[in-house]
């Protein structure tokens, strides 16, 4: 990981106009439901979100928190929320979403539904722009609150190409939007995290230094999930504990060589679907090293 790393960089076309046309819609909208990963709070924001969105109430869903370590979503719940932003943990596949963003957003929107009461107006529904990057489960998310397949949903980035309203209720209409990415990445830390949690697709991706980011990381804060899922006897060095991997999975290629390609898949594999067990990639105190 020194001066030669890869640098890890996805910024398809479709999405610098999904800036252009999210520019243009956060007219339309009263507020924002932006999308992240509860593994990775903080990598999975996005600057040019950050940006367009920076004057619009908001409510932050940290999505998959099935996946990830309990206590570092409480905290990262916490160091998030501010005056204008509420956040929450959701299960997106289990939770009721519809009653979630419902009351969520009747909440971040109290002020303007008063405002409009007082000046006789019924309140309308209020308009929603879902936004986040890519694989968070922000199509899965409105399919859920839609009750159907309003949205096409998959568990791989870039998915969703156009913008279309989905109205929910007489509460809200969502206005879904495709991921964005941005350009570069200043810090490869958030670059490892999108890898390791599969924001990102693999073929652009330097796979040796994302299973090494995860394997030490692991090492560092989930020694006993490492201990537990692969039954092996943890080395203080790495590359020790990739071969122990591999001999207990048997990643044994002919000549009886150990295969650590296909090891450190596995391990990479199992890591995204959660069975080496609740990982937060990111720290809330900001340290994901």
């Amino acid at each position: 990981m020194g001066e030669n790393r890869t640098n890890i960089n996805w910024f398809p076309g479709h999405m610098t106009k999904a800036k252009r046309e999210m520019q243009e819609k956060l007219k339309m909208v009263d507020m924002v439901v932006e999308c992240r990963d509860a593994r990775i709070p903080n990598a999975s924001k996005n600057p040019l979100l950050e940006e367009l969105i920076a004057h619009k109430p908001r409510c932050i869903i940290l999505t998959k928190i099935d996946k990830a370590d309990p206590k570092e979503t409480e905290k990262w719940i916490l160091s998030l929320k501010n005056d204008t932003t509420k956040v929450l943990g959701c299960n997106v596949l289990k939770d009721n979403m519809t009653q979630i963003l419902t009351s969520a957003s009747k909440e971040i929107m109290a002020s303007f539904i008063e405002r409009q009461k007082r000046r006789g107006i019924n309140p309308r529904a209020i308009r929603i722009m879902i936004v986040g990057i890519p694989n968070v489960g922000k199509s899965t998310l409105i399919n859920r609150v839609a009750k159907k397949k309003a949205v096409v949903a998959a568990d791989r980035p870039g998915v969703t190409r156009t913008l279309q309203w989905v109205k929910i209720n007489k509460d809200l209409e969502l206005l879904d939007t495709p991921g964005v990415l941005w350009p570069k990445f200043g810090d490869e830390n958030v670059g490892l995290c999108l890898g390791i949690s599969g924001a990102i697709r693999d073929e652009i991706l330097p796979m040796e230094e994302i299973f090494m980011f995860g394997l030490k990381y692991c090492m560092e804060y989930y020694p006993q999930y490492l201990i537990s899922r692969f039954e092996i006897e943890l080395s203080d060095d790495p590359l020790e504990n990739l071969r122990r991997i591999a001999r207990k999975r048997g990643c044994i290629k002919t000549a009886n060589e150990l295969d650590e390609e296909k090891a450190m898949n596995l391990f990479i594999r199992e890591a995204r679907d959660g069975l080496i067990g609740r990982i937060s990639w990111e720290r809330s105190d900001g340290n994901s090293e």
